[in-house]
């Protein structure tokens, strides 16, 4: 019985080997950097929040991410400026700002819903400060956060990872900040993380 389990097991895992085998550079990912990749195994999501396609992302795939990451593996988001023109340095600094602040799901989500759903036009600072307000967040304490050291430091980095991703639109994972994963061959969004969770093994 057990050696029966076994030839089971082996036979599930064989078909799910084969498949990662055939993930090829130039075809399912691309290597964006010759430099080595980074310490630990993590993923980082690039979005904005002006893109539709990110909003579908962050309520479909991104929660099946975080329940399905394998283990050891790190999970982060990264919004880019180069969506939404000004705006988009200053939704870069919402994000960052609620990540500060802590309210980082929260306020996630009433961004993407005010501008997807509710159609609302954030046009400076001081409407992306009234969003925060609405939400329960202090307005001393945005205006705080909006200001800090860490904030310019988090949105720097991301501007950083950005440009070093080279990406030509979102949202798009970069594994191990080494490898990016192309979504042009695949046919569904498990795969993006199936490819993308393969890649976490690679250095």
């Amino acid at each position: 019985m057990k050696k029966a389990l076994l030839m089971a097991a082996a036979l599930l895992i064989a078909p799910l080997s084969a498949v990662a085998a055939e993930y090829k550079e130039g075809v399912h990912y691309t290597v964006i950097n010759d430099g080595p990749a980074t310490e630990k195994p993590e993923i980082t999501e690039f979005f904005s929040f002006f893109c539709g396609h990110c909003y579908n992302f962050s309520k479909t795939v991104v929660p099946k991410i975080k329940t399905t990451l394998p283990e050891g593996v790190v999970f982060s988001q990264s919004h880019v400026e180069f969506i939404g023109n000004e705006m988009g340095v200053e939704m870069s600094r919402a994000f960052a700002v609620a990540h500060q602040l802590n309210v980082d799901e929260k306020m996630e989500a009433a961004i993407f819903a005010a501008i997807h759903d509710e159609r609302k036009r954030l046009i400076n600072r001081d409407d992306v400060r009234a969003l925060f307000v609405a939400n329960g967040v202090e307005g001393k304490d945005f205006d705080s956060a909006a200001n800090s050291f860490m904030v310019n430091a988090q949105m720097s980095k991301m501007k950083r990872d950005t440009e070093n991703a080279k990406l030509s639109g979102v949202p798009s994972l970069v594994v191990n900040g080494k490898y990016r994963v192309e979504t042009g061959a695949v046919k569904s969004f498990d795969e993006v993380l199936a490819i993308a969770y393969h890649l976490t093994k690679l250095k």
